[in-house]
């Protein structure tokens, strides 16, 4: 959790000279004609959930690698808020230099379907490289009365909007993946929102809420034993959580997915965005990167730019109705 005394705005530096050497597999061979980009100042990424939290966290780590390797600071501010949005909208008026950029999640493509917004989610954006995606499930504290995800659904029966719980934000995946498993079950819970898995964490230790429906910031407390997992909303169970069942093994489908990268502004020159693509994969593949994510139950979510981009418009273009029928967007 982050220290009491950390400015949430702050930037964050994470530094260092380092070599030029490309990471293996790439989808374009660096060459001596064709030179790695190197920015001529620190770059800033604009973090879009709160200090402390697992993309926090993630950002800092590889931020610091990529500084080595091209020889400038990577700043990490927070711009949080909007269900995520609020750091990519930031760069709608930053020059496409390479010298900012956002990190990006799902929610800028749903976003726009049910909110004024001045960007559009794929004409408005650079897309660099995918990055991870989170893992959701149904938490409580460990003295919770509920001891399984069936007395959980129960109580929402029972008592309708009485229980609360928290997200990352109203539209985020995790607010729709429980309007989505309300339908399905019969139950109303009372959402509350948050900036992001630091603030949420702290309100369920804290008693404010009764249960998390969001991604794995949650996954250290489970292990240390002040959480417990009621269900997990994945496709299959995990092995590090072999014993919790996901809720379609309760005759519930529904799956949370939020995937996240990074972007820049629009009209990025294609070799700014292959050069901070090779760096940020290269950093995104190291060990220590690998062990962080695995804390927290996540994998590395690969995506060159073009993969990156058509991933977007894909899912842009196709997640309109579910808004819909979650009441968020009108037909």
């Amino acid at each position: 959790m982050p220290d009491s005394t950390f400015d949430p705005r702050r930037r964050t530096l994470t530094a260092g000279l380092g070599s030029l050497l490309a990471a293996p597999g790439l989808a374009i061979a660096q060459t001596a004609a064709a030179p790695r980009w190197k920015p001529e100042r620190p770059i800033t990424i604009y973090n879009p959930f709160a200090v402390g939290g697992i993309t926090d966290l993630h950002l800092r780590l590889i931020g610091e690698k990529v500084g080595r390797v091209l020889g400038q600071q990577i700043l990490v501010e927070a711009r949080a808020g909007a269900a995520g949005t609020l750091a990519p909208a930031a760069l709608v008026n930053a020059k496409p230099d390479g010298h900012t950029l956002a990190c990006y999640t799902i929610n800028s493509l749903r976003y726009p379907h049910y909110q004024s917004v001045n960007w559009h989610p794929t004409r408005d954006f650079s897309f660099i490289t995918g990055l991870s995606s989170y893992t959701f499930a149904l938490v409580v504290r460990a003295d919770s009365p509920w001891k399984t995800v069936e007395d959980l659904f129960a109580a929402g029966k029972a008592s309708p909007e009485k229980h609360t719980y928290g997200t990352s934000g109203i539209g985020g995946s995790g607010h729709l993946m429980m309007i989505e498993i309300e339908q399905k079950v019969g139950s109303k819970f009372n959402h509350i929102p948050y900036k992001g898995g630091a603030e949420w964490m702290q309100a369920l230790l804290g008693g404010q809420i009764d249960f998390l429906a969001d991604a794995s910031q949650w996954g250290p407390f489970v292990d240390d034993g002040r959480c417990r997992i009621l269900a997990m909303v994945t496709e299959q169970r995990l092995p590090k959580y072999a014993n919790v069942p996901t809720l379609r093994e309760r005759n519930i489908d529904a799956v949370g997915q939020s995937p996240y990268g990074l972007v820049g502004p629009r009209d990025l020159p294609p070799a700014i965005a292959q050069s901070l693509y090779e760096a940020f994969n290269e950093a995104n593949n190291d060990p220590a990167t690998l062990e962080l994510l695995g804390r927290y139950i996540q994998v590395p979510w690969r995506k060159n730019p073009a993969e990156y981009r058509a991933f977007a418009e894909q899912y842009f273009n196709s997640v309109r109705p579910l808004l819909v029928k979650a009441g968020l967007a009108k037909v």
